[in-house]
């Protein structure tokens, strides 16, 4: 019997039951949830005022049960989707075609990869997962908008979604991965010695700098401690004339409805906050997402967000670390390049032959690139981790 779907929007996470979510997201994501989505939409930082006009994908079966989503969002810019596409709005541009506004399937201001087609295991999940896609591009079309884009999709996913016709774009990402050592003196014996050195004196200038280092859960942070430590986030992104889109109030309400999902290493200088490092875990993964940092303290950016969050790993048998996107500095802590993956749907057959021969040569250097950096981990030979992605 044919499988028979009706789609909908839905123009808020909050707007779709807890229930469902709980159900068709992974168990114990901090992102894919409906606390995470329905947070940032509500304090504003994925929101219309924002740019960020949410249409989430809502299938549901013929009894009206709700069995797969797509969250979605209309765009009128490209800050916060990670896809990298400036390049492609110029191109428009320079044709006088409009890019904007554009369709994102993302989590907003989160470069974390995983499922976006949320569809529960079954035989009917891949007729879903097709009935979402399709309904993206219909939805793209209703809109007008240029393009729909899936940022970060599972390996999987990606497959589906370039056997339906979008294109694929490829970028590099560096992760910790547990090598099996049991603890941070364990995991630097092996690192040649030269590189264990270097470590170990970053660590050092930290600790002898009178400065006094905590971890805390969300649900171990006062909420009247936020605005201190939101300070230390929105002065590292006014130093570069950037935005800092989440407010303390909405990271309060993050902790509060995250809990130990949450983790903040501080650096305090006696009771005051001078640093910290935020960011969210499932049950086997840490991701780094948030720095502040109120003065000019050596090696701190490293020690809060790279070591501590590898010593946490360890003690808590987390098996990954992803610390976010870009930055080389990573490779010398022993952050492996990890290949991860963009899918886009170009409604103009011009702009989609150009961008496409564009993405072609770009997956050909990723790969060049990701091969070359390798050669700069610190491990030694005999303890190389074997490749990602």
């Amino acid at each position: 019997m044919p499988l028979r779907l009706s789609i909908r929007t839905a123009t808020a996470a909050s707007a779709i039951p807890r229930e469902v979510w709980v159900r068709l997201c992974p168990a114990g994501h901090p992102f894919l949830n409906a606390d995470f989505l329905a947070i940032i939409e509500r304090h504003g930082a994925a929101a219309d005022a924002w740019g960020w006009g949410a249409r989430h994908l809502v299938a549901s079966d013929e009894l009206g049960r709700v069995v797969g989503l797509l969250p979605l969002y209309v765009k009128s810019h490209s800050h916060g989707d990670f896809i990298y596409d400036w390049s492609w709005a110029a191109a428009y541009r320079q044709l006088g075609r409009e890019y904007y506004p554009k369709l994102m399937t993302c989590l907003p201001h989160t470069p974390v990869a995983g499922p976006r087609l949320l569809v529960a295991d079954g035989p009917a999940a891949a007729g879903i997962r097709q009935a979402l896609v399709d309904g993206a591009r219909t939805l793209a079309d209703r809109l007008g908008t240029s393009s729909w884009h899936v940022a970060l999709p599972t390996e999987n996913e990606a497959t589906l979604l370039q056997g339906d016709g979008l294109l694929i774009s490829h970028d590099v990402q560096f992760h910790w991965i547990d090598p099996g050592c049991g603890d941070f003196d364990g995991y630097l014996a092996t690192f040649s010695a030269a590189k264990r050195r270097k470590v170990k004196a970053e660590r050092r200038r930290v600790e002898s700098s009178g400065l006094r280092l905590e971890t805390r859960h969300g649900d171990e942070i006062d909420p009247a401690e936020w605005p201190l430590l939101h300070a230390l986030y929105a002065a590292t992104f006014a130093k570069f004339n950037n935005h800092a889109v989440f407010s303390a109030a909405c990271f309060a309400d993050l902790a509060a409805a995250l809990g130990r999902r949450m983790v903040a290493f501080i650096a305090r200088d006696g009771a005051i906050p001078v640093a910290v490092a935020l960011c969210f875990r499932s049950d086997d993964v840490l991701y780094g997402r948030y720095w502040g940092c109120l003065g000019n303290f050596h090696s701190l950016h490293f020690e809060l967000c790279f070591y501590q969050g590898i010593a946490y790993c360890l003690r808590h048998g987390l098996r990954r670390f992803e610390p976010g996107a870009g930055g080389e500095h990573k490779l010398a802590r022993g952050f492996t390049p990890t290949a991860v993956c963009s899918a886009h749907w170009i409604g103009d057959a011009t702009m989609r032959e150009l961008i496409g021969r564009h993405l072609q040569l770009q997956g050909e250097a990723v790969a060049d690139y990701r091969v070359e950096v390798a050669e700069r981990l610190p491990f030694r030979r005999d303890c190389l981790p074997p490749p990602e992605g």
